[in-house]
């Protein structure tokens, strides 16, 4: 168990902030109940009847206090850090690209190997986690294969490309596909995978407009635990756990045609589109809650013990700034030819 309690923050839970972002966080302090003394999610921006509120706290506690924070929320993430200085903290990092730099000894969660290498080159001498995202078991029934589907092909409007939205759907319904373009929140998401023989999900567009990465995609993986046949881009972390013609296959793979014939194909026969079972298996298996749950263990311990040793006096290893390798390497050079 972890020896110190757990504070997620959030800037709050109503629907004012729902988002994916946001149930990871509300569902990674559930997973960590049974790791730490207490759990508690903290909002920071609007205050909500339930949940303790950040200024409070930072007005009652003197530093170091007792709790690891978890900070998450990416544009957030600088100012939390400043009013955190001197606490136990972590960053939960889910997309990567802001541009901010992590204070010395901040440890970072890396919810994907892609957001783990852009940490890992970033701020090499923080201490480093994998903790991927869990799969809600809402989206491993077994039966959902067997099910009668009445959709051909489901898109979820948001994050979606123009591409997608505006020639290959249309293109699709003159085929005679019957397609479902999903918008607005989904209460019950795995019912909807589940009626669908095919998802389309195109996101590469929307994150190079917003100037972030994907930073784990749950969709992709809901719809494959779903029994569907799953068409998607490969942008950053998308490509940690899907394999183009394995797992997956690419949308906007060279012409709109073959998008035509690939994805009309997968509807008449959706079975010989579908990952292997022992594949898929291992794929979810590595993504169920047991199994994350077990990396919070992991990463807990080392985080705490890493807090330890700096409240003990310990100085934070810092990274070397780019720009001053980039002139060391000058430097040399210049050494040599001289």
């Amino acid at each position: 168990m972890s020896s110190r309690p757990l504070r997620f923050l959030v800037p709050g839970t109503s629907a004012r902030f729902r988002c994916g972002g946001l149930l990871v966080e509300l569902q990674s302090a559930r997973l960590c109940a049974e790791l730490a003394p207490s759990v508690e999610v903290i909002t920071y921006r609007q205050r909500e009847p339930g949940h303790l509120f950040l200024a409070d706290l930072l007005q009652q506690e003197a530093t170091p206090g007792e709790a690891l924070w978890i900070v998450s929320w990416g544009f957030d993430v600088p100012a939390l850090l400043r009013q955190l200085r001197g606490r136990p903290v972590a960053y939960h990092a889910h997309s990567s690209g802001y541009g901010f730099q992590l204070p010395p000894g901040v440890p970072v969660l890396a919810v994907s190997r892609n957001t783990l290498g852009y940490w890992g080159d970033r701020a090499p001498r923080a201490p480093l986690q994998l903790v991927p995202n869990a799969l809600d078991p809402a989206f491993g029934n077994t039966t959902a294969v067997a099910k009668t589907r009445t959709i051909d092909v489901l898109v979820q409007a948001r994050k979606t490309s123009s591409y997608v939205l505006d020639c290959l759907v249309p293109a699709l319904r003159k085929r005679g596909v019957a397609v479902e373009v999903q918008s607005g929140w989904v209460e019950d998401l795995a019912a909807l995978f589940s009626s669908a023989k095919v998802l389309l999900y195109d996101s590469a567009d929307y994150w190079r407009s917003v100037g972030v990465t994907e930073g784990f995609g749950l969709p992709p993986l809901e719809a494959l635990a779903s029994g569907c046949v799953l068409f998607s881009s490969f942008n950053h972390a998308l490509a940690d756990s899907l394999d183009p013609g394995v797992s997956a296959w690419q949308i906007g793979c060279g012409s709109l045609a073959n998008d035509l014939e690939q994805i009309t194909a997968a509807v008449a026969n959706p079975d010989a589109f579908r990952p292997k079972p022992e594949l898929l298996a291992a794929l979810l298996a590595a993504h169920s809650e047991s199994k994350v749950q077990q990396r919070w263990q992991q990463a807990l311990n080392a985080i705490n013990q890493h807090w330890d040793q700096l409240l003990a006096g310990a100085p934070a290893l810092k990274s070397v700034p780019s720009w001053r390798l980039r002139w060391g390497r000058r430097l040399s050079r210049l050494k040599r030819l001289f």
